[in-house]
Parts: structure tokens; sequence; C-alpha cells
């Protein structure tokens, strides 16, 4: 079965919320290659194809991954701590429980990355660290469930509306400014 990598957002900086659930699908997605690629390649050696898919979800968790968090945490969530309203401070402990998400997902990340390091280099991993990736696969697929779904179907609507234009045209312009993207028309 091919493995199938990224694909283009369906929205702009102009439009920072749908950006980050666009994200999310990319998330989805590279996380989904991971697993594939386990299952696949469970103890055998990794094909050409294989390996490039590795390689390339590796890479996205790697570089884009932490960006998209920084979106959050550095841009989305101070605006809406910043707002003195019912709504938002109901959703306080949601983007503290976020926060510990993001922390988590980065320890398993980081684990991920060095199992699948291993396998990289060496072309087969041993049947103990390939059962500890699958494992590690599988909760971090948990917790971007839940993740995921927080922040898509709760806390992006509630910054739509609480967020006036201005906010969240500035929550754009940080985020293109993270990828080295100028958005000033220049």
């Amino acid at each position: 079965m091919p493995i199938r990598l990224g694909q283009r957002p369906d929205h702009s900086f102009e439009n920072p919320l749908g950006l980050l659930s666009d994200c999310h699908r990319r998330i989805e997605r590279f996380l989904d290659v991971l697993i594939l690629v386990a299952e696949q390649a469970a103890n055998t050696p990794l094909t050409s194809e294989q390996r490039e898919a590795l390689e390339g979800a590796l890479r996205y968790f790697r570089v884009a991954a932490p960006k998209h968090t920084q979106d959050e945490e550095a841009s989305l969530f101070p605006r809406l701590r910043q707002l003195d309203q019912a709504a938002v401070r109901e959703a306080m402990g949601k983007l503290d429980q976020l926060e510990a998400d993001h922390d988590e997902a980065d320890r398993a990340h980081a684990r991920v990355e060095e199992i699948a390091s291993q396998w990289l280099r060496d072309g087969t991993l041993p049947a103990e660290l390939g059962a500890k990736l699958s494992s590690l696969l599988r909760d971090l697929r948990e917790l971007y469930l839940r993740h995921i779904a927080v922040e898509d179907r709760e806390l992006f609507p509630l910054a739509g509306r609480v967020l006036d234009p201005a906010q969240l045209a500035s929550v754009g312009r940080e985020m293109a400014q993270r990828r080295g993207i100028r958005t000033d028309g220049r």
C-alpha cells in the first residue's frame, strides 16, 4: 500500500484558526504514516518507500509540529487568557491541560525519534523496540484524538467568537513569521 505524505492546507494565514485545524489534519496524517510503517515493517527490513515515509513523518514532527505548538502557546492561548469573559474563564482549565498534552507529546515524540533513528540507521528494529514504538504511537494517537477534539470543537470556535479580527490577524502574522513567511505584501 502506498504511503501518502502531506497535503496543502485549506486555509491561509488570514484564517489562523482554520490553519491551526489544517495542522491537526497533518498531525493525524503523519502519525498515521508512522503507525502504518511500524505495522508494515515490523520485524522486517525497511523498504525504500517505508524509509522515505518514516523520514518524512519524523521530519514533520521534528520541524513543523513544534511551530504549531508555538502558534497555540505563544500566539493564541495568551490572547485568550487576556480576556475577562465567562466563556474564556471556563476554558482556562482546558488551556492548562492542552499545554500539558503538548509537553507529554513532546516527550513521546523524542522517544519515537530515538527509536526510529536507530531503525533508519540499522534498517531493522529489534522486536522489543518495535513493540515499544508501536505502544508509543498508539498512546500518541489517543492523546491527539482527545487533544485535537477539544481544540477543534471547543477552543477554536470559542476563539473565533471572542477574539476580534485584529487579534486574529496578529495570530496569523505571528504564525507566518514562525515559518519565515511575510504577510505584509512584500
